[in-house]
């Protein structure tokens, strides 16, 4: 009865490790279309930007667009490095986030409609996430040394 049971186990494992992996490859899919229309759209933008009056507002949505498309590119990386190490690595998921925060802040100190108490409160939020990035990467290099040890050992 333990051997059906541990089979039965093995068998829902694998169909929920094949789901998990056609639902992320669903995503990388939306993304990576996401990406290439916004970099698309991107360059139409341009020739707006030229020839436009008042340069202020169609650069800031063009800077805006810009960092959007970064953050889709980071979340893409962060998935598709899911698929090689069939883990998600924190470094590229806190980089879209700072990215983020940093877009909001730009946008909001060019429009002059960023208080005081959004500025510090943003900047404990970015220092946080600096943090846990820094932390990420060590932890990420520490690992990664144990595993060339381990490996080093066995030979």
């Amino acid at each position: 009865m333990k051997f059906e049971t541990s089979g039965m186990k093995e068998r829902l494992l694998l169909v929920l490790d094949k789901t998990i992996a056609a639902v992320f490859a669903a995503i990388i899919v939306v993304l990576t279309l996401g990406v290439v229309i916004g970099t698309v759209r991107l360059f139409i933008n341009l020739g707006t930007l030229a020839t436009s009056g008042g340069i202020t507002g169609q650069y800031l949505h063009t800077i805006s667009d810009v960092l959007t498309l970064f953050i889709l590119v980071e979340l893409t990386r962060s998935l598709v490095d899911y698929f090689s190490e069939n883990r998600l690595r924190l470094t590229f998921i806190v980089d879209a986030a700072i990215v983020f925060v940093l877009r909001e802040i730009m946008i909001k100190l060019f429009e002059h409609k960023i208080s005081t108490d959004e500025i510090y409160a943003l900047s404990a939020l970015l220092f946080v996430m600096g943090m846990l990035r820094i932390a990420s990467v060590l932890v990420y290099q520490r690992e990664r040394q144990m595993l060339l040890d381990r490996r080093g050992n066995n030979h």
